[in-house]
């Protein structure tokens, strides 16, 4: 990996280092796509909370965003996203 690859990928994992960004990609496994309302009440928490976290994971190019009238659906922006919760869920699992 190039010196400019190495930095997007340390940002990217910054981003997702965050307990409700975690929550979020978890939410957005397998294809789904969902609105900041959906999210926001998935995780039982304020809908501009979201669109703050929402941003922060689109901007690092975790996410990507869709309009569709007059919603926006988020969906992860590499379905392999999906593994880092996943890794990160197996090493700090206490059933080892």
């Amino acid at each position: 990996m190039t010196p400019e690859q190495l930095e997007e990928a340390a940002n990217m994992l910054k981003a997702i280092a965050h307990p409700l960004r975690i929550s979020i990609l978890s939410y957005l496994e397998g294809g789904k796509k969902l609105t900041v309302t959906q999210i926001h009440e998935l995780l039982g928490i304020e809908q501009s909370t979201t669109s703050h976290h929402l941003g922060i994971l689109k901007d690092k190019g975790v996410l990507c965003s869709k309009r569709e009238g007059k919603n926006t659906y988020y969906y992860l922006k590499d379905n392999s996203l999906s593994n880092i919760v996943h890794c990160v869920g197996r090493c700090t699992s206490t059933n080892s």
